[in-house]
Parts: C-alpha cells; sequence; structure tokens
C-alpha cells in the first residue's frame, strides 16, 4: 500500500504528530510539509495522512486549500490544538476538516491531540477578547494554555503512531 504524511504545521506541533504517523508507517513513506512542492501523482497514493493544526474550529488555511483535492481511495485526518482534544471543540474541528474533502470521500479514520498554542496568538487573544470571555486573559486561559504548552508529548506522539497502525491493519482487512 503506497502511503504518504502530509502536514501544516505553526508551531511545530503538527509537524511532530506527522513524524510520529510517518515512523508507524512503511520505510520510505514521504513526510511532506504542505509548504513544500507536493507531489504531481499525489493520486497515485492509496492512502494520505493529512495533518492541520486547527484555526477558528477547522483546517487552517493551508490545509483547507489541499483537502478538495483528495480523491484518494483512502484518507486519514490528524490535527493538533491548543483545546481539550476530548472536547465538542476538537471534534467538531475534525468534522469541519473532513466536510472540506471532495464529495464522496470520507476519512477512513482520524485522530487529534493538543497542541501548545503559538504566544503570539495569546497575547493577540488576550488584547481582542475581553476577561470575562473564553480567549481572554484569565485564570482559565491562562490554565489552558499552560496545560497545552507541554504537548505533543510522548505520550501524544506514541498515541499518533499507534493510530497510523491501526489505520493501515483496518486498510489490509486485518483489524
Amino acid at each position: 500500500m503506497k502511503t504518504i504524511v502530509l502536514y501544516s504545521s505553526r508551531t511545530g506541533n503538527t509537524r511532530k504528530v506527522a513524524e510520529a504517523i510517518a515512523s508507524a508507517l512503511p520505510a520510505g513513506t514521504p513526510c511532506l510539509d504542505l509548504t513544500q512542492p507536493l507531489p504531481e501523482d499525489l493520486d497515485a497514493y492509496d492512502c494520505v495522512f493529512l495533518g492541520y493544526w486547527v484555526d477558528k474550529g477547522t483546517a487552517d488555511a493551508a490545509s483547507q486549500k489541499v483537502l478538495p483535492r483528495l480523491h484518494n481511495p483512502h484518507v486519514a485526518l490528524f490535527a493538533t490544538l491548543g483545546a481539550d482534544p476530548h472536547s465538542d471543540h476538537a471534534r467538531g474541528s475534525l468534522e469541519k476538516g473532513a466536510a472540506l474533502l471532495p464529495e464522496g470521500v470520507e476519512p477512513v479514520d482520524s485522530f487529534i491531540c493538543q497542541g501548545k498554542v503559538d504566544p503570539k496568538l495569546i497575547e493577540a487573544m488576550y488584547k481582542r477578547f475581553p476577561p470575562e470571555s473564553l480567549h481572554g486573559r484569565n485564570p482559565q486561559s491562562e490554565a489552558r494554555h499552560k496545560a497545552a504548552s507541554t504537548h505533543p508529548d510522548a505520550q501524544d506522539l506514541e498515541a499518533a503512531a499507534a493510530f497510523a497502525r491501526a489505520v493501515l491493519r483496518q486498510l489490509e482487512g486485518k483489524g
């Protein structure tokens, strides 16, 4: 099975997850940042793992340009975000990313984990939103950002690799 890992990363979170996923796939699986030129034969891959950082509840702009081009037989999505990966926001972010795929293309599976938030973004949110806002400077926001700052951690990266192995087993009819 010919696989490829594509990702977009702002702070390095999604890159780390992409590399963990690629490490669990067959040797030689390409792992490419969406800022690099993509293979012209992208349709030749049986399975594309595409990862994005969550921006305003959906895939970032670079990923939004590539997702509609994925007509491959199998697509697996992964993402990173500063919020709780078990939250409705996280689930919705994966659903919105999947909705960008071409009609008839459904993700085989998806994975999301927490990642640190760009400090510049935190400061911009603190300036833009009042303290009582979810994104304003307040003890709850600061606690969330502190918790996120340690991710993706070793457990997250192992979970990402396990996700990749599970997708391959499923596609090979072994799981």
